[in-house]
């Protein structure tokens, strides 16, 4: 099994930063695929950004230059840099380790961007 424990969200004014990690433990070798998803009040979750262990990414196309996914393998650990953030960014951002035994979810962590 695998665990992912998200850190780094909070309330930042439109056009500011966060940057989100997710450290990943326990059955490392068997992740395939690591990701960040968020779910808006009454909307569905949906994908933010995805890295492969080769280290492919995927960005959503409403956060396409705006965010970007990176890791740091050392540390086992995922990020999500989040730049020129706007209110329909506010979210619970969730990280995914997607293994050969399943899919993972950590707890998620708020994201709130207000004036």
């Amino acid at each position: 099994q695998v665990q992912v424990v998200e850190s780094g969200g909070g309330s930042v004014q439109p056009g500011g930063s966060l940057r989100l990690s997710c450290a990943a433990s326990g059955s490392i070798f068997s992740i395939r695929v690591m990701g960040w998803y968020r779910q808006a009040p009454g909307k569905q979750r949906e994908l933010v950004a995805l890295i492969t262990i080769y280290g492919r990414t995927t960005h959503a196309n409403s956060v396409k230059g705006r965010f970007t996914i990176s890791r740091d393998n050392a540390k086992n650990t995922v990020f999500l840099q989040m730049n020129s953030l706007k209110p329909e960014d506010t979210a619970v951002y969730y990280c995914n380790a997607e293994t050969t035994g399943g899919d993972f979810w950590g707890q998620g962590t708020q994201v709130t961007v207000s004036s």
